[in-house]
């Protein structure tokens, strides 16, 4: 029997979510297209990020360059520290994740042991090659990132960047600058990044070209408060605090002030951040009770790091992290200061003293999400619909509606045109087709995870009105063609997908 992360990955590739890249030449692993489906829900995702940790604060956002100079990421400790531990088969010398292949012999993570831990536990599962069974090396660490040229040199001297961070941290002093001169102040930016995975799998949980969505938020160490923060201090999260010892702790329900006080969440500034989250992750279709924030161990924090708290999400494949909040202190910018020999510190007005700004970061991926949207929206056939369906909501559905003239003629295509031209310079996302009976049509959009369809039929050229048919119900309703837009609109701001 197909599993529900494989029934959903074909789906999404055969309904124009998803295409593999280069797919005529084989397919590498590890990279993704988006299709004309998927392309409008992952703009929908960003956007909603945009609106959530970008406009309602007025902060401010960049887009910087892919390709990073090697300084910038001996800097950064990229150079050094950016690694997987990998074993390579003696026999055919293939290379593998050796976390990864114990993982799957285990049922456990292994992610962030070391070498010699690795190595260890692999002599004593008698772990060999999966493919010919021969014997392993010993566990050596592989740097994840593209190297690429840049000029006429004949030595690699840059990379594609490994997060978007780092562009964020080259440009702070002058948009500081240039913004008032005053902290608090932050910046986001949405783009690509590239790590060079040994062994990409399960779709889009471990690629090598991703997006992500970074908001770095600079502020004095010594303010390190929200304001506002006591409008939801008492706002509830679910929290797996970190493990005591082997034993390893249950997920419960915390307030964000709880959190701080537990000294799981640093500051006011780094809850209010993971409270974004939870109100993001809701409202793109993943239920509060499917997802968590896990509190790192101080032994499993990134080099940078003083705090870290990742959101994890409940999947077929397991539970997989999707975002991570880290407390970056003043790491990256006294890095670059040092090794640019370009003072980054700024003047605080408010104390009239020089300070290097500490960072709080909450980075957000757009693949893992938008994997989870796919599989906790899924609903498969049943008595009540006789195909597979998604019941995304209005917020990231790739149209808020289909439009369909009952008949190919006598009109009725025409009227439906322009509704659809009406629509669409109300802002209303939609898209139409006249092909196939309206029993098929209906299943069509059902599939694709269209909230609402509008029938045009003959009634709709006598009395001026149409039939509004709702995805997860399939209740209908007659309205008048003059009101439809603004129908449209209520319902989508109200995420009614149902008629009850």
């Amino acid at each position: 029997m197909q599993k529900l992360h494989e029934r959903v990955l074909d789906i999404a590739i055969q309904r124009g979510f998803l295409i593999p890249s280069a797919e005529i030449y084989g397919a590498p692993a590890g990279f993704y297209d988006y299709g004309p489906i998927g392309t409008p829900i992952k703009r929908k995702m960003q956007n909603l990020w945009r609106e959530i940790f970008i406009s309602k604060n007025g902060f401010l956002e960049i887009e910087s360059s892919t390709v990073v100079p090697h300084e910038v990421l001996v800097a950064s400790g990229h150079a050094t520290n950016f690694t997987d531990p990998v074993v390579i088969c003696k026999k055919d010398k293939k290379q593998f994740r050796a976390d990864h292949l114990l993982q799957d012999a285990t049922q456990i993570s292994w992610e962030g042991k070391t070498p010699h831990q690795l190595d260890e536990a692999i002599k004593s599962h008698g772990i060999k090659c999966p493919e010919c069974k021969g014997e392993l090396s010993a566990v050596q660490a592989f740097n994840l990132m593209f190297a690429t040229k840049v000029g006429s040199s004949e030595k690699e001297n840059a990379y594609l960047r490994p997060e978007t961070a780092q562009g964020i941290f080259l440009d702070f002093k002058r948009i500081f600058m240039q913004n008032g001169s005053k902290l608090p102040f932050a910046i986001g930016q949405i783009g690509k990044s590239y790590r060079n995975e040994i062994s990409p799998r399960q779709g889009l949980v471990r690629m090598r070209e991703f997006t992500q969505m970074e908001l770095e938020y600079f502020f004095n160490p010594a303010e390190d408060i929200w304001g506002g923060f006591e409008k939801i201090q008492n706002k509830k999260i679910r929290i797996k605090p970190p493990a005591e010892g082997d034993a390893q702790m249950e997920v419960d329900e915390y307030s964000l002030q709880e959190a701080i006080e537990r000294k799981w969440v640093p500051n006011q500034i780094m809850a209010a951040m993971i409270y974004w989250q939870q109100q993001y992750y809701e409202k793109i279709g993943i239920e509060k009770g499917k997802f968590h924030f896990a509190v790192l161990p101080l032994d499993a924090l990134p080099h940078y790091s003083k705090g870290n708290v990742d959101l994890e999400v409940e999947t077929s494949y397991g539970t997989i992290e999707t975002s991570g909040t880290a407390y970056r202190t003043d790491f990256d910018l006294a890095n670059h200061s040092k090794h640019s020999k370009v003072d980054l510190s700024v003047l605080d007005p408010m104390t009239n003293q020089k300070v290097m700004p500490h960072v709080i970061e909450p980075s957000l991926g757009v693949d893992r999400p938008f994997y989870c949207i796919l599989e906790h929206c899924f609903r498969p056939k049943s008595a009540e619909k006789e195909w597979d369906w998604f019941a995304f909501p209005t917020f990231v559905a790739p149209y808020i509606a289909g439009i369909f003239p009952l008949m190919k003629k006598d009109g009725l295509p025409e009227i439906a045109q322009e509704i659809v031209d009406e629509l669409r310079a109300q802002g209303i996302e939609c898209y139409y087709t006249q092909s196939g009976s309206i029993g098929k049509r209906y299943a069509r959009a059902d599939e694709i995870g269209v909230p609402y369809c509008i029938t045009i039929d003959y009634d709709s050229k006598e009395k001026g009105d149409v039939t509004i048919r709702y995805r997860d119900d399939g209740g209908q309703e007659r309205i008048k063609i003059f009101d439809l837009a603004k129908k449209l609109q209520k319902l989508s701001a109200e995420n009614k997908t149902s008629l009850k």
